[in-house]
């Protein structure tokens, strides 16, 4: 079965890609309507979240049906950002070795570390 340690990112992006092309949707994935739509799915995801404690979360990831509820709305949110990806030529994995170059700069270590924020 594919998973995160033999899947590359290329795979998940044709995959997704053949999915959409099947359906004949590529009318639908325009940069804006992807972008709303991966807001949208990030809501539901955190509505799945919402009003749950901290100490809560043990049990939580034990109930099956609540662990599976997130785990379709990340998944949502990931094809989404793959499809956006696909319609910008977008290389992810660039992208991000790009902002975490910046974000490294922008938060160093002996500032920030084990703090969210500057005191």
């Amino acid at each position: 079965m594919k998973n995160d340690t033999n899947t590359t990112i290329k795979e998940l992006k044709d995959v997704f890609q053949e999915f959409v092309d099947e359906r004949k949707w590529q009318k639908y994935h325009h940069p804006k309507d992807l972008a709303e739509a991966i807001c949208i799915e990030a809501a539901e995801l955190l509505e799945v979240f919402q009003w749950r404690k901290p100490q809560e979360f043990k049990k939580w990831l034990k109930n099956s049906s609540s662990y599976q509820h997130a785990e379709e709305e990340l998944a949502d949110i990931i094809m989404y950002c793959l499809s956006l990806s696909n319609v910008m030529n977008l290389d992810i994995t660039k992208a991000v070795m790009k902002k975490l170059k910046k974000d490294r700069k922008k938060y160093p270590i002996e500032k920030f570390k084990g703090k969210a924020h500057l005191e």
